[in-house]
């Protein structure tokens, strides 16, 4: 899919990446951090019958032996109303299977590798026991990290050093294990990629794991060959990745205002960073 490059409040609003822009609701949604925390530890308890929900500080929460961070989704409902009650809610319910999901031991076609930030790394090792074992990630290229993960029904989670005992695969089997799962996973690349004409952006958002084509550097080729060997990318969500195929200045600023547009009004944000497909690599774009 491509979209024009001028008009960006008009390209935000035809994304269609849950980035609220219409008329407010959820009035009934707290707007102050200790308020908005104590409404969604209520929403677990209501969620999780009998289990045992505590609220541990400003946006902090303790679901049993779990934490649970909430400074994205107050973030996301601090920036618009539209949708802050349903993104709660897929919360509360992911939190809540994952919970029930943890005690199920993982197989090998759950394995996946996903991209995140440095920043999220460090959240969810903060939510671990300090003497807890962990899974080093693997740098991308600027903030970004690759991780290998577990796809449950309703939510992904982080793999672990336990998962890697129990399905007896080295730390370096587990990252080559999800990165061909997310290759049998996800249609080919150039199935679901439009080439961007000058002043267009390309867009690709068909599925969760859609900004983890970024760890499959080799399936962009054909779309960086298509594009005359120039090709800037961002994953401004976890779901969606953008691109153009023109690396003049004034493309690049352009692209870069619109990145952080959406990355702001997303319920998923995930990165602002924008990357320069080479042969070998990802480049940073400063």
């Amino acid at each position: 899919m491509s979209i024009r490059l001028c008009g960006v409040l008009i390209v935000l609003g035809a994304m269609g990446l849950a980035m609220g822009c219409g008329p407010a609701r959820a009035q009934d949604v707290p707007k102050g951090k200790a308020a908005f925390t104590e409404y969604v530890a209520e929403q677990f308890r209501r969620e999780m019958g009998g289990a045992a929900v505590v609220v541990k500080g400003p946006l902090r929460l303790a679901i049993g032996s779990m934490q649970a961070n909430l400074d994205r989704i107050f973030g996301y409902c601090s920036q618009t109303t539209t949708g802050c009650e349903r993104e709660i809610s897929n919360y509360v319910e992911g939190i809540a299977q994952a919970t029930k999901d943890r005690a199920a031991p993982p197989t090998r076609e759950a394995v996946r590798v996903i991209v995140r930030t440095r920043e999220y790394v460090a959240a969810a090792w903060a939510a671990m026991p300090k003497d807890a074992r962990k899974l080093q990630p693997r740098e991308l290229a600027g903030g970004l990290v690759m991780l290998p993960a577990i796809d449950m029904p309703r939510t992904i989670r982080s793999a672990t050093p336990r998962d890697s005992d129990v399905l007896g695969l080295s730390t370096d089997e587990i990252f080559e294990l999800g990165l061909a799962n997310l290759r049998a996973q996800l249609k080919p690349l150039m199935e679901i990629a439009t080439v961007a004409e000058a002043g267009q952006i390309g867009q690709i958002s068909s599925d969760i794991y859609d900004s983890s084509r970024l760890a499959l550097h080799e399936s962009w080729s054909p779309l960086a060959k298509a594009h005359g060997g120039k090709l800037i990318v961002a994953a401004p969500a976890t779901n969606a990745v953008l691109y153009i195929g023109d690396d003049a200045p004034v493309a690049i600023n352009a692209f870069r205002l619109l990145v952080k547009n959406v990355w702001a009004r997303t319920a998923n944000p995930l990165s602002t960073q924008l990357l320069r497909w080479t042969p070998t690599r990802w480049e940073v774009v400063r």
